[in-house]
């Protein structure tokens, strides 16, 4: 086998690999540096589509499909008016992030983009990964390979899976108003899970229309089909469309420690170092975030993985996460509390890990104690008979 020598290599790129990759594309500081991106597909499908708020402009903007400022959520015969502003809610196709930042990437000499599929790493010092054919060396490795220990089980952490079919469908007619989308709508829902659709206009005449749901087993295909298709006869009332594009997806939820298996110079990314929202399955903010914080802990000789996951944030996800688990049928209920009583920006600066511990308060004082005192009783009771 050959071998290969860099200062920084990334494996995997995803959301978390290709905003790290930006991130030290546009930051001086890494001009001298031979850095490796190793990704074993080519990234050329729209194979996901992410959504996130921001406030004002962001980096992005350039690549949003499309962004809302007004939305509604829904639970039974409740309807919640969302005017989210300062925030706005947008729309960015993978395909799109994918082909912007790889050919931004390629077209430095900085870095080496190599379609591989990694074997192995070992945790020498340099850094040793092997590939099929090549053995790459590197002082930096960030990593976005799921532990082989989130698969094993027997432990006490919560998982849940957020898995999800969306249809971009196109109508004959002018069918959406472009200006709002909904947010959530558990007027149809799976018998007692947490499970809801959701509607992101893209035109008058085009929309995506997704059914998630957040609960311990997957669906089967017809199943996750049956429930789109009742959903755009039932409540959108429109019998006649077209399905012009579709995506399917599992995301893990959970309150796994991933942030333990990064050590040293090996940092664990993305999905693989806990930057996925336990409680909601949002991710992208917190990829263009976490890769900033650890190119400053970089710059600065920090730790590298020093100050990005916020202990209260765990806290909080991990008992939200165990009533879900638990009692998955609440799941509704509980949102339609969210959003009926708390505001919607006070929700999303809550979910940035933006609120101060007396916005916390609020947010916990308007939810039902009863589920949650149980989920946090049973914590203590797990921590406990570890000692």
């Amino acid at each position: 086998m050959s071998t290969l020598n860099f200062d920084i290599a990334i494996i995997g790129a995803g959301a978390a690999g290709l905003h790290l990759a930006l991130a030290m594309h546009d930051d001086p500081y890494f001009r001298n540096k031979r850095i490796l991106i190793l990704e074993k597909s080519a990234k050329d499908k729209n194979d996901r589509t992410w959504c996130f708020w921001e406030k004002g402009e962001g980096l992005w903007d350039n690549l949003i499909q499309h962004s809302w400022s007004r939305g509604d959520f829904f639970y039974k015969d409740n309807t919640v008016p969302l005017n989210i502003t300062p925030y706005r809610y947008k729309l960015l196709r993978s395909i799109d992030f994918y082909e912007f930042a790889k050919k931004k990437i390629t077209a430095s000499s900085m870095f080496d983009w190599v379609e591989e599929d990694v074997q192995s790493v070992s945790n020498e010092s340099p850094i040793q990964i092997n590939g099929l054919k090549t053995v790459y060396t590197t002082d930096i490795l960030f990593d976005s390979r799921i532990p082989n220990e989130f698969m094993k089980t027997q432990d006490s952490y919560t998982r849940l899976l957020q898995h999800f079919k969306g249809w971009v469908i196109k109508t004959n007619y002018d069918a959406f108003d472009t200006d709002c989308f909904s947010m959530m709508d558990f007027r149809l829902v799976w018998p007692e899970t947490t499970s809801f659709t959701y509607v992101l206009p893209l035109n008058k005449r085009e929309a995506m229309v997704e059914f998630t749901l957040f609960t311990s087993s997957l669906l089967q295909k017809e199943d996750y089909e049956r429930m789109l298709k009742n959903y755009i006869n039932d409540i959108l009332k429109i019998q006649e469309y077209e399905i012009i594009e579709q995506e399917q997806g599992v995301i893990p939820m959970s309150d796994f420690p991933f942030e333990k298996y990064s050590k040293g110079n090996h940092i664990r990314i993305g999905t693989a170092g806990g930057w996925v929202k336990p409680s909601t399955g949002y991710s992208f903010k917190n990829c263009e975030r976490n890769s900033r914080k650890l190119i400053a802990n970089l710059k600065m000789n920090k730790p590298l993985n020093a100050g990005l996951l916020k202990r209260k944030s765990r806290i909080y996800d991990t008992l939200f996460l165990d009533v879900l688990y638990r009692q998955n049928y609440r799941g509704p209920a509980l949102f339609n509390t969210m959003y009926s009583k708390i505001p919607v920006q006070t929700i999303f600066a809550f979910l940035d890990d933006q609120t101060t511990f007396k916005q916390d308060l609020f947010i916990m004082s308007r939810f039902p104690t009863k589920p949650f005192v149980f989920s946090i009783l049973k914590k203590i009771a797990q921590r406990w008979k570890k000692f």
